[in-house]
């Protein structure tokens, strides 16, 4: 609710300022309005050749490019006040700072890196060389299609930690499943567990009181809310802490799409069923989400001089040789890793995709990914919510159903209610279980964590869930993707302001 009155507030004030100046200009400089309007236009020809110097991926930029055109002074200000430029920003200096300093963690063995090279596993190679991050073979996971399954495994791991708890959560709302995690804690921090807590300031602002940092800190918890809200941050505040990560003592690491909510967990859902996922990692993997997440607590706090100590080193063999890869996305870079890492999974399908996600916003370069697969003979199908949580934003996803279909993927709704799930699937080899949607939110402006998986056992569990989940879904036809002239030209403002969702 925030932040569609935050956007609601950005996009009159820019209205305001936008129509303010005209009438301004008019009413006492109108003898110099045909050089005002030559030096107006000029002022927006020099942004807008700005924009596209350093454009990488024009078609997200396009719609900047038209505002500031057509409403040079609001068109200005959205870019200003939601684009990337991050150089001032303290806070997002020392998470570039701390993520440049803990690079030195993450070192790739040797003999997986030839053996992934031998082997041509170029998605995997991407992820190597574009992130840092490492990729293991020593690991155990467990896959959760519902979050009512993922609930209580992670209360019971929860209850055997012994030296420290890391949680990063963009929702944390008190109830059933947040007090369930809380009476752990509590008892936790009494055996002397080194509890720490790092929630989203503007994700949790509706369900957590200003003061709750300070009152965890009461029982002994530590608690960051990420990048809180002020007047005066400027551009930063667009970028959220969209991650789902808990680590316990470096044995055993969970994320998926599950937030701290009951929703989450089918408990007092106003959207019928939450379908969302979990998924469970013992072994080597978990180093990435620690350093993940100690590049974040490290870039507010400066707590830890050595974060060695909170790798735990597996001498044991786990069940599963195959190769998995968490990986963090931050707007830090040109380079959206998020997007990439989908991209080049669509276009190394060769038999099927398959693909759950809760909104659909996406950029040319997504649509035209998506199109050429299904039009080489991939299997592609994409599961969307049958009862969205988003009126509007739901109303974007539909825009894109009919180029999609006209190419051949299929659309499914999944009628029971709502999907939060991000997952993508192909061909039984690879899969992504995470915390990225398939929008502009999530692709550009959010710090966002995926596991990607090759050739892993519990890709198996993955494929049934989607077998499952198309049997509880309705695939949409002709007439179901059609929309008329009107509901098109809504769908087609709406992409322009895309950025604002």
């Amino acid at each position: 609710m925030l932040n569609a009155i935050k956007r609601a507030l950005i996009v009159i004030l820019g209205v305001a300022l936008q129509f303010g100046f005209a009438i301004l200009i008019r009413l006492f400089f109108y003898k110099y309005l045909g050089i005002i309007t030559i030096a107006y236009s000029v002022i927006s020809i020099l942004i807008v050749l700005g924009v596209l110097k350093d454009s990488t991926r024009l078609s997200n930029d396009l719609p900047w490019i038209i505002l500031i055109l057509i409403f040079p002074i609001f068109g200005t200000i959205l870019l200003i006040t939601l684009g990337r430029n991050y150089s001032k920003n303290k806070l997002l200096k020392s998470i570039f700072k701390h993520e440049k300093d803990y690079q030195k963690y993450l070192v790739q063995d040797e003999k997986i890196k030839e053996e992934i090279d031998k082997k041509k596993l170029d998605n995997i190679k991407y992820l190597i060389n574009r992130t840092d991050y490492v990729v293991s073979t020593n690991n155990e996971i467990t896959y959760y299609n519902f979050g009512e399954k993922f609930y209580p495994e992670l209360l019971k791991e929860l209850k055997k930690a012994q030296n420290f708890i890391f949680m990063e959560y963009f929702i944390i709302n008190e109830g059933v499943m947040w007090n369930g995690i809380l009476d752990i804690l509590k008892e936790k921090v009494k055996d002397g567990v080194d509890v720490r807590i790092l929630y989203d300031d503007m994700g949790s602002i509706a369900m957590l009181s200003a003061s709750y940092p300070k009152d965890l800190a009461k029982y002994g918890i530590k608690c960051i809310p990420f990048n809180k809200l002020s007047p005066f941050r400027g551009i930063f505040m667009n970028n959220r802490d969209h991650r789902k990560i808990t680590i316990i003592d470096g044995k055993v690491a969970f994320s998926g799409g599950v937030n701290l909510s009951d929703e989450y967990i089918n408990v007092n859902s106003k959207l019928g069923i939450w379908k969302d996922n979990g998924i469970k990692i013992v072994g080597d993997a978990i180093w990435n989400l620690t350093v993940m997440f100690l590049t974040l607590w490290n870039a507010n706090t400066n707590e830890d001089q050595d974060i060695t100590k909170y790798k735990y080193n597996f001498s044991e063999k786990n069940k599963d040789n195959g190769y998995v890869i968490p990986y963090g996305v931050a707007p830090l870079h040109k380079d959206l890793i998020g997007e990439d890492v989908y991209i080049n999974m669509i276009n190394s399908a060769k038999k099927y995709l398959y693909i759950m996600t809760p909104y659909l916003i996406i950029d040319t370069d997504m649509v035209n990914a998506l199109c050429r697969a299904a039009k080489r003979g991939v299997d592609v199908r994409i599961i969307v919510p049958g009862i969205p949580d988003k009126k509007i934003v739901y109303t974007q996803t539909t825009s894109f159903f009919k180029v999609l279909h006209d190419s051949g993927v299929k659309i499914y709704k999944y009628t029971p209610g709502f999907i939060h799930s991000k997952v993508f699937l192909a061909d039984d080899i690879r899969a992504i279980v995470g915390t990225i949607n398939m929008d502009y939110r999530s692709l550009y402006l959010h710090f966002e964590n995926g596991i990607y998986m090759e050739n892993v056992e519990a890709i198996k569990e993955v494929h049934q869930d989607f077998i499952d989940t198309f049997a509880d879904s309705q695939k949409l036809n002709d007439n179901d993707v059609k929309a008329g002239f009107l509901k098109s030209l809504w769908q087609a403002i709406l992409r322009l302001f895309a950025p604002l969702f």
